[in-house]
């Protein structure tokens, strides 16, 4: 019997093996086909092209996929020519399918002082006309699409996506093991089997950390900090100059600070001006950390030697994920300095796991409520000052499963390596 296990293990884990590999191997024929492209046809050098060069094929799911990784290698940026000076400012806007609520963020960030010196990178992990026409109608500032080439989209019927032979999420172990499905030795720590559409999201914002630092050309000489937004985010029109008043303030006053928070979940109310000008600092936490968050190359480097451990910690949330690390891989945990007086907003009323009755005009009333609300405590001229100065600690928390298929641990550790 034992033998028998044994083995069985061995085999999953070649079959593990195999399946990334096929999947890193495909990234990686196509990188190749490029780099002996005629130097002559370099799409890097001309990188002010039009929207139509970047238009995905969606003939078919492997045309899409190419498409997708051809994206990814040409690295186009829109309006380059119109704003040819190095960017101020970097925003990483993870999108999934929610264009209305992307819509109104778009809007926001028009209405941002000084955004002519942004560059706005949207990383895709579905894919559709709609959503690239929105983001390919910007004209006010610096602008480049990323595609995640593992999405479930293009994978339909295999791994990362839902591979038919796989085990149904609510299997009990002894009747996935009798029915021989792909990964019955590995659900999670409540004993359920992956879902794609939960484990995606971890996926996607691991790898563009990853993408964005190492492999995006526009990047290689910006020294400031990434600004990580969702698509149901708003920014507010101070965000700039709230970001370059925590930037010194962190300089002058928190040099230990790892990372900033530019958001928190609390929306402008009738008190947003007493608060506006305040800071705090303490230990970085999922739950009022999570939007705005501003990270520098130094801590990104910090985050890819704890790979191994992001990638088999069984959660499917990347900030809880985060929140685990912070002390226990790191070598202390996470200090954040962060705004009192947010300066983004959330808008989603649906998501991940609320599907149905998604009022996007609703989301847009409550913004112009905030901004009426918020607009006396903007573009402030005086010192921000520090109000709350919490102790920074390891802050533990009950881990939510849905990460325990050693598929996804695999393929995630694989995307700090070059593909």
């Amino acid at each position: 019997m034992r033998l028998r296990l044994v083995r069985r293990n061995v085999l999953a884990l070649l079959g593990v093996s195999v399946v990334v590999g096929t999947l890193l191997l495909s990234a990686r024929v196509l990188e190749s086909a490029h780099q002996y492209q005629d130097p002559d046809q370099d799409p890097l050098r001309d990188v002010s092209r039009s929207a139509e060069m970047l238009k995905l094929n969606f003939a078919s799911v492997s045309d899409l996929a190419r498409s997708v990784l051809t994206a990814d290698y040409k690295q186009f940026v829109l309006n380059a020519d119109r704003f040819p000076e190095e960017p101020q400012l970097v925003l990483v806007i993870q999108v999934h399918d929610r264009p209305d609520y992307l819509r109104l963020l778009i809007r926001s960030l028009e209405a941002t002082a000084e955004v002519q010196g942004f560059l706005l990178i949207f990383s895709h992990d579905f894919f559709s006309e709609e959503i690239n026409s929105l983001v390919q109608q910007i004209s006010f500032c610096k602008v480049m699409q990323i595609y995640f080439p593992f999405s479930t989209q293009l994978y339909p019927d295999s791994f990362p996506g839902p591979d038919p032979r796989d085990c149904p999420r609510d299997t009990s172990r002894e009747q996935a093991v009798r029915s021989g499905c792909l990964n019955a030795e590995h659900p999670d720590s409540y004993g359920h089997y992956r879902e794609p559409a939960i484990t995606q999201t971890k996926h996607h914002w691991w790898w563009k950390m990853h993408f964005v630092w190492e492999r995006v050309a526009a990047v290689q000489g910006y020294r400031g900090f990434l600004v990580l937004l969702e698509e149901d985010n708003y920014v507010l029109p101070d965000l700039y100059h709230h970001y370059k008043a925590m930037v010194e303030f962190r300089a002058a006053r928190c040099p230990d600070c790892d990372v900033l928070a530019l958001g928190n979940h609390e929306a402008p109310a009738a008190g947003f001006t007493s608060l506006s000008g305040q800071l705090q600092t303490g230990s970085w936490m999922s739950t009022r950390h999570n939007m705005g968050l501003a990270v520098s190359r130094e801590v990104y480097y910090k985050l890819m030697g704890c790979n191994q451990d992001f990638c088999t910690y069984d959660d499917y949330n990347w900030d809880w994920t985060l929140q685990h690390l912070s002390g226990t891989c790191t070598s202390r945990p996470l200090k954040v300095l962060a705004a009192q007086g947010s300066r983004v907003l959330h808008t989603g009323d649906c998501g991940l796991h609320q599907k149905e009755k998604c009022r996007p005009e609703w989301a847009a009333q409550k913004v112009e409520e905030s901004l009426r609300l918020a607009k006396d405590g903007l573009f402030l001229a005086a010192p921000l000052q520090l109000a709350m100065a919490e102790v920074v600690e390891h802050k533990p928390h009950m881990k939510n499963g849905g990460w325990g298929d050693v598929r996804d641990h695999t393929l995630c550790k694989n995307y700090a390596r070059r593909l």
